[in-house]
């Protein structure tokens, strides 16, 4: 069985990439072979992220399907022990609605766009169809529809199908109402419509006539300023008795628009399908959970209680018992369940403000196996809520922003939606990145977490707090604790720290906070830096109102979204807000300059500056992300002045129609840009005239930020957790040279000796959810532009020219016949040899000399069986500067490779020679010692093939001749000599005491 390490981690470790010496920057964009085996592998935090759609396949009580929001979608087959991605491949993993063919459970439905109203949603392009259990997919229609709300398949006939679409969230559009297929999502057409401003929500089929249905539609549009949302007259319940040709509104008894009503939740009762409820969203008393007992001709209210219906707009989810109509259960913050009709209600999962519910899942069949989809993934229950599997198995996490600190390994960090905070190791010491590998950090779930560059132990983030590692210590140090500062702040509030002064430390609401004291005293260093007045977007439509221009008017609203201090000046700190202005400061906050382009189409009121980025090579130059999707804008926008703010130009060719969330510089070539967008990961060589695809295996879920650190690429995604792209040296030294040259062999990045640890508990089962680790050893990147006639070799040598290891293409993996005998894992690593194949290719090699041929014939580690080929290694070798040499279609290539210790040990170089020598000895020897086993085995055969063709005192002689060779080989009990095979095995435990740790042998 596939693990679910996999399932986050990359599907494969080898990689491959190309080289050269760092150029200056190349106009234009390089082909995607030069670099396409670069992969990017996921390290978690394996803690569930905002779950909506989600099923049950009724007749397969262990089979489960969840839709994440902008994180694909999942499977199980074993009730929820492990999850699988099975829609990785597909243009979005932003999904709302899931629905699984009743009459045919290898037909499966997904609607993309997350379903919700939010602050932080991504939209999506439509429908999916899969007709073999997730194993393929087919996009089908409804691409405007952008929101899909519920999906509804008839009960006997998988091709018809009912969509609710939401539409557009930040404005109006006609892809939205309920739409009709009856040919499995080929063609759809309209079959319930209000307008352009209203969209569906919910779906429900009356149980036993699938000719009668019901359908919420909810007029509901986001501001374009954090959190602002509107309510349309549009909203309401309705039922169709012909299949969906013609529909009846229901609304005796139901609150009207002039009580606020808004989003409605539907349930009818299997058992009894008179009986229906709706969690309806209203205002004051008005809302609540409302029951009918005649279809729907009238409701009458049965609960009120704000802890089951508020929030409605977030959850409105009721389902219904399938044999008890009086048994109900809602979702809210937490999860409810009524006994009797829903007039009272106990709590069956989750605090209040806690997990956040959105879908339950009731099996018709056993109504004891229970699916709930909440803010913290998916969960489930066999025994009717006795138990529930966990949501730390999902890769699944929101993160808003992401950063590192300087350990080795390095940790990233960041906050996560409705689950506080994650700081993540980017490497972990057993093999891969476990559970003991993460750990919260204490700061808010929204936005910026800023480890302290002078003090690793210490840990900002949140809005404010400050967090030790050493103790879990978490102080608030916010420079206004307490409501009524007249200080505003989002939940994604800028913490950054200088990177030319450390010691400083930045936090913005509308103005600019500065801090040297680690948060015990603050300055404000600057004004508000929002704009003071702007017109209504005009894709509020219908919603504008005098007095909505009135309020708006009267006070500010925007934030500062956006910090970047300059690495190269200290005093020069850039600020960008979200309602869509720049500023810049000379003076550290003395003065300010607004220095956004007049006049921009760009930059208009509400345009998010997502993320502003100082170059580290320029002083005047800066870059900014601009996310305009709150003004229904899909498209990608990208802004760089290279004199200080003065000029901006535009710079996106090449990017897709994506809201650009974040633009990274590349610390060390100039020119090389990264761009996050709401879909992936892009990268420009020409400093932004021009980008392409850096998208390789990573899932295409919204990448809200990305950092560079030393080599690797580090990105947050917002329902994917953390991904690393290691080793972006090949893109560093990508010219037109090497795009043009038949072989290249690029420059090695410095490689770290690190010895895996021998891990002697309990090993991880591989159904624990692990992130993968980096490749193990030094990475080695080549490119062939064609496949090579002959053999490929690459040879390391060390600074005295002495020959090292030597690896060809025309090397056989170790295959191995014997019985199997076990030794350390740290002992073996993956048997790889260079590939022939054009394209780029990145060989690992393990920071080992060759194996004793002891090893290699007595261990055969890969006849175990489930292991891959391995074979047993040799000593580990000393850091210093090793030559690469590529040799390749009657080409040689050499380029230099530098190795470092692992920084955290402290083993002096004499210690560390000591061992290597002593290592050195031990494999000799066992070479020796082998070289004697294998003749003295091969003697013995020989004298027992003669001795069974000879008799008499010659076969007397040959008989005892074998018995003395036996006695060399296995040692002579009576004088208590060692013979040549104990004597490999002592060896082998003295390699294994050598070879155990970075430290000097012991006596």
């Amino acid at each position: 069985m596939q693990s679910l390490r996999r399932s986050c981690s990359l599907l494969a470790i080898g990689i491959a990439l190309t080289a050269g010496t760092p150029p200056e920057a190349q106009a234009g964009a390089f082909p995607q072979r030069l670099f396409s085996e670069l992969r990017w592998r996921c390290i978690g935090p394996f803690r569930g992220g905002r779950t909506v759609g989600a099923a049950g396949v009724p007749g397969q009580p262990n089979v489960f399907y969840i839709g994440v929001n902008n994180g694909g979608v999942w499977r199980t087959n074993d009730a929820g022990r492990v999850w699988k991605p099975i829609f990785d491949g597909q243009a979005t993993q932003s999904i709302g609605a899931l629905a699984v063919a009743p009459s045919d459970p290898n037909v499966i439905y997904v609607g993309s766009g997350e379903g919700l109203q939010r602050p932080d949603l991504s939209v999506g392009d439509g429908i999916y169809r899969s007709t073999d259990a997730g194993k393929s997919w087919r996009h089908l229609g409804l691409r405007s529809a952008q929101q899909i709300g519920a999906i509804l398949v008839h009960p006997r006939d998988p091709k018809r199908l009912f969509v609710a679409a939401l539409g557009h969230p930040y404005g109006p559009n006609e892809e939205r109402g309920v739409f009709l297929s009856t040919d499995g999502g080929e063609t759809f057409s309209k079959s319930l419509y209000k307008d352009a401003d209203t969209g569906a929500i919910a779906l429900a089929f009356d149980p036993r006539d699938p000719e009668t249905l019901y359908a919420t539609l909810w007029a509901s549009r986001l501001g374009p300023w954090e959190n602002g949302v509107f309510s349309g007259p549009g909203s309401g319940l309705f039922r169709s008795s012909d299949g969906g040709t013609s529909w009846r509104r229901l609304e005796r008894g139901l609150p009207t628009f002039a009580q606020g009503l808004g989003r409605i939740g539907l349930a009818i009762a299997p058992s009894d399908p008179k009986r229906l409820y709706a969690a309806v969203e209203a205002k004051g008393d008005a809302a609540g959970l409302y029951r009918s007992d005649d279809r729907g001709e009238s409701f009458t209210k049965v609960n009120g209680e704000k802890r089951v219906n508020g929030r409605a707009a977030d959850f409105a989810e009721v389902k219904v018992h399938p044999k008890n109509p009086d048994i109900v259960y809602v979702a809210n913050t937490a999860a409810y369940r009524s006994d009797d009709g829903g007039k009272s209600f106990t709590c069956i999962k989750g605090a209040p403000g806690g997990d956040d519910y959105h879908t339950i899942w009731i099996d018709p069949a056993n109504p004891s196996i229970l699916l709930f989809a909440s803010d913290q993934g998916a969960t489930i229950s066999v025994n009717g809520g006795e138990t529930w599997s966990s949501w730390y198995n999902q890769p699944t996490a929101q993160l808003y922003h992401v950063s590192t600190d300087d350990r080795f390994p390095y940790w990233v960090y960041g906050g996560q939606q409705e689950s506080g905070s994650a700081g993540v190791a980017s490497r972990g010491d057993s093999g891969s990145i476990t559970g003991r590998d993460w750990h919260p950090v204490g700061a808010e779930e929204y936005g910026y977490v800023a480890p302290d560059p002078l003090d690793s132990d210490l840990v900002y983030g949140g809005k404010l707090t400050r967090f030790r590692h050493s103790t879990g210590d978490v102080q608030d140090v916010s420079p206004a604790p307490v409501p009524g500062s007249g200080y505003r702040f989002l939940r994604t509030a800028p913490v950054v720290f200088s990177p030319k002064d450390p010691r400083i430390l930045f936090y913005a609401g509308q103005v600019l906070f500065k801090t040297t004291s680690g948060g015990a005293r603050w300055d404000v260093i600057s004004p508000d830096l929002s704009r003071e007045a702007f017109d209504v977007p005009a894709n509020v439509g219908v919603y504008k109102t005098p007095e909505l221009e009135q309020g708006l008017r009267a006070k500010r609203r925007g934030v500062i979204y956006t910090i970047a201090p300059s690495p190269l000046d200290v005093n020069l700190i850039w600020a960008g807000t979200d309602d869509g202005l720049i500023h810049v400061t000379r003076d550290g906050g003395a003065s300010w300059k607004n220095v956004t382009p007049a006049s921009s189409p760009v930059l208009t009121a509400w345009s998010k500056v997502s993320l502003l980025e100082a170059s580290r090579f320029d002083a005047e130059t800066a870059y900014a992300a601009v996310n305009r999707i709150r003004l229904d804008d899909l498209r990608p926008h990208v802004l760089r002045t290279r004199d200080g703010g003065k000029s901006w130009s535009e710079i996106v060719t090449g990017l897709p129609d994506s809201p650009v969330n974040a633009v990274r510089e590349d610390p060390v070539r100039k020119g090389l840009l990264y761009a996050g967008t709401e879909n992936g990961v892009h990268v420009s060589f020409d400093d932004g005239d021009s980008w392409q695809p850096l998208q390789l295996n990573l899932p295409a879920s919204s990448v809200r930020d990305l950092v560079v650190h030393g080599d690797d690429l580090v990105v947050g995604t917002h329902g994917r957790s953390f991904w690393i792209l290691d080793d972006l040296t090949p893109l560093r030294q990508l010219n037109a040279e090497i795009a043009s040259a038949k072989i290249t062999l690029f420059v090695p990045q410095r490689a770290t000796r690190v010895r895996r640890s021998k891990y002697t508990d309990t090993p991880v089962p591989p159904e624990e959810p692990a992130g993968e680790n980096p490749p193990d050893g030094a990475i080695v990147n080549y490119h062939l532009a064609e496949k090579a006639a002959g053999p490929v070799t690459l040879e390391l040598t060390d600074a005295t020219g002495k020959l090292v290891r030597r690896y060809a293409s025309t090397d056989r993996p170790e295959r191995f016949d014997d019985e199997p005998l076990i030794i350390p894992d740290f002992w073996v690593r993956p048997v790889r040899v260079p590939s022939v194949e054009a394209g780029m290719h990145r060989f690992v090699w393990d920071l080992h000399g060759p194996a004793p041929a002891a090893l290699e014939h007595e261990f055969p580690i890969s006849a175990i069986p489930g292991n891959t080929p391995r074979g047993p290694i040799g000593p580990a070798i000393l850091q210093g500067t090793y030559t690469v040499t590529l040799k390749a279609g009657g080409q040689t290539l050499t380029q230099p490779l530098v190795v470092r210790m692992d920084p955290r040990v402290e083993t002096s170089p004499e210690d560390l020679k000591s061992q290597f020598d002593a290592a050195s000895r031990l494999c000799a020897a066992l070479d020796r010692d082998h070289a004697a086993v294998t003749a003295a085995r091969s003697l013995r055969t020989q004298l027992s093939a003669r001795r069974a063709k000879s008799g008499g005192k010659a076969g007397e002689r040959l008989k005892a001749l074998a018995a003395r060779v036996g006695l060399l080989l296995e040692g002579d009990p009576g004088t208590q000599e060692p013979g040549l095979e104990p004597l490999n095995e002592n060896l082998v435990t003295l390699l294994n005491v050598v070879e155990g740790a970075d430290a000097a042998p012991t006596a």
